[in-house]
């Protein structure tokens, strides 16, 4: 199972984000980091409500933010020293294109784990 160091080095580089202040959690700070142009990434937690989904897909895409599911809110939360996250914004470039990097490796390696079969 080659997507597991994938997965932790997507959690790694979060903590590592949020250790330098690079990471606004929770959906009032990361809806601001969004519209005031602060936020490079947003990531979703997979178990976030559809509600979360659909309202940071649709800021994102009008804000022009990449922005993507992964893990789930417990692991999220844990990764930037925090309790359960549903949502948090990555707000330094070089951070987020690295995240963003590590994201595509572990959809194109583990595609199947969450029931996507992207490889046949």
């Amino acid at each position: 199972m080659q997507s597991r160091p994938n997965r932790d080095r997507v959690l790694s580089m979060l903590g590592l984000a949020a250790r330098s202040g690079n990471v606004v959690s929770g959906g009032f700070a990361t809806e601001e980091a969004v519209k005031r142009g602060k936020a490079c990434l947003v990531i979703l937690a997979e178990d976030a409500s559809d509600n979360t989904r659909k309202k940071f897909s649709n800021s994102c895409e009008f804000y022009g933010v990449p922005c993507d599911s992964y893990s789930v809110k417990g692991m999220l939360g844990h990764a930037i020293g925090k309790e359960e996250r549903s949502c948090l914004a990555v707000t330094d470039k070089g951070f987020a294109n690295s995240i963003r990097k590590h994201l595509l490796d572990s959809k194109r390696v583990g595609g199947s784990e969450h029931g996507e079969n992207e490889s046949t």
